[in-house]
């Protein structure tokens, strides 16, 4: 993956949440070395009970996250005034994915994750908070 200028990702915090271990120590790995900092969790019930989130500039979610769906997570956060963009990372996400998350303003990322397509979704969703 090419890097896309460290300077402009510093002090953007993502938060991964994904019960695969491997996925999240990769995407945690890949987004550190691109110079984001990164906090993960295993479920959304970790996120949930962790402390402050105020903090974080974009959320990763993937959609295998196990117990709670990704927008059902999502949707838990709104309802507690969390406001940092979100996004969904799926395999082969079912038209019904699509129009729930597109209802939801989530964009999908899919995976496999090739080029720099998360990456630059974190930046567009990061500059549009305004």
């Amino acid at each position: 993956m090419k890097n896309q200028g460290k300077a402009s990702n510093s002090g953007v915090l993502v938060i991964v949440v994904s019960d695969d271990l491997a996925v999240r120590n990769s995407l945690k790995f890949w987004l550190e070395i691109e110079g984001l900092a990164v906090r993960s969790y295993a479920t959304g019930a970790d996120l949930l009970s962790a402390g402050d989130l105020a903090s974080c500039h974009c959320l990763l979610i993937d959609q295998k996250t196990a117990a709670t769906s990704a927008l059902d997570l999502i949707a838990q956060l709104r309802d507690r005034h969390f406001t940092a963009p979100a996004i969904l990372i799926a395999s082969h996400p079912s038209v019904l994915l699509q129009e729930q998350a597109e209802k939801a303003d989530v964009p999908i990322v899919e995976t496999p994750l090739l080029g720099n397509g998360l990456l630059d979704k974190i930046h567009d969703m990061v500059s549009g908070r305004g």
